[in-house]
């Protein structure tokens, strides 16, 4: 039997996660960890007398996400000492993309937390199709207040007017890069974007995140196609979810795929106003004949659609707004 001596109090990271185990790697090594029962519940306490020394449990309820650990999560877990432990808490998150549960709404999924930027990754060839899909990503990106990095790949066989969809991008204060794995096109600055942050990967299947990935260390693109089709036989969307560490100029860097997601989705909706998640429509919010009250759809004296139809808003970027608040 493992003594009870041997058990070493640590905080770490979590870089792997499957139903129910976590692996997590801390100043003592790593370890499989399963949680506390204690993490699944929130313990409500009644308002007390400020000068009151104890505090009486007035109810416990269960937590409203579908798993209190995401991957990224910095934690204090007990390691055994036999590659095995316990998650006893999970340290505040500066961060996190999170989504509606698949199985029940009402329940937060978070997908990944402690993120220092989210790649959206889209192709040059036939990029008109994907915009507004990356409008979406990006809404994502600001609702959790994580900054966006657009990714064009396949430069090598772009369309002609790929260059006024960056443009859009650009002018509204976003980094764009622009690469391609055959001719080389961009892949040093794009290497310097992620070089010692968590960088999560976003954008639809075919894209050519794998062709990024490989680019960065040959066979991880194979590595996170084998956690996507672990997650596609799993009960949940997400069930599996790894957080790859590669090597940049000789700094750790860590990469976040999340295959077969098309939108994370935002979980506290209806604490944003859409129209807030467009950076370039944030000046005239409030502005209309009818406030904040404006839905910048069908109103008249709208500042929003005004802003349209002068150019300072474009069409491309209100459809996208349309969608997303319809």
């Amino acid at each position: 039997m493992q003594n009870q001596q041997d058990e070493i109090l640590d905080t770490g990271v979590v870089f792997r996660r499957s139903p129910g185990l976590y692996t997590v790697k801390g100043d003592s090594g790593a370890a499989i960890c399963s949680i506390s029962n204690r993490l699944r519940k929130v313990l409500v306490y009644p308002t007390a007398d400020p000068s009151s020394r104890r505090k009486r449990v007035d109810n416990v309820r269960d937590i409203k996400s579908t798993d209190p650990v995401a991957i990224g999560d910095r934690v204090n877990f007990v390691n055994s000492g036999d590659g095995t432990g316990m998650i006893t808490e999970v340290l505040p998150r500066k961060n996190k993309l999170n989504r509606h549960s698949s199985k029940l709404k009402e329940l937060e999924q978070v997908i990944v937390a402690n993120v220092d930027q989210v790649v959206v990754v889209s192709q040059a060839e036939r990029a008109n199709i994907y915009w507004s899909l990356m409008d979406a990503f990006i809404a994502d990106c600001e609702a959790a207040e994580i900054p966006a990095v657009v990714c064009i790949t396949k430069m090598d066989v772009a369309d002609d007017d790929i260059m006024d969809g960056v443009k859009v991008y650009t002018d509204i204060g976003y980094s764009v890069i622009l690469t391609s794995v055959i001719d080389n096109t961009g892949m040093a600055e794009f290497r310097e974007f992620l070089k010692g942050k968590v960088s999560v990967f976003i954008g639809k299947s075919g894209v050519g995140k794998s062709s990024l990935l490989n680019y960065l260390e040959p066979g991880l693109g194979l590595k996170t196609k084998e956690v996507s089709e672990t997650t596609k036989k799993g009960r949940h969307a997400t069930s599996h979810f790894e957080m790859f560490p590669i090597d940049i100029d000789g700094v750790t860097s860590w990469i976040v795929d999340t295959p077969g997601m098309r939108k994370f989705g935002i979980w506290e909706s209806g604490e944003f106003d859409i129209a807030y998640l467009f950076r370039e429509m944030r000046p005239f919010i409030g502005q209309c004949r009818f406030g904040y009250d404006c839905t910048h759809t069908h109103e008249p004296g709208c500042a929003v659609k005004d802003a349209v139809d002068s150019g300072n808003i474009t069409s491309r970027r209100y459809e996208s707004y349309l969608k997303m608040s319809g």
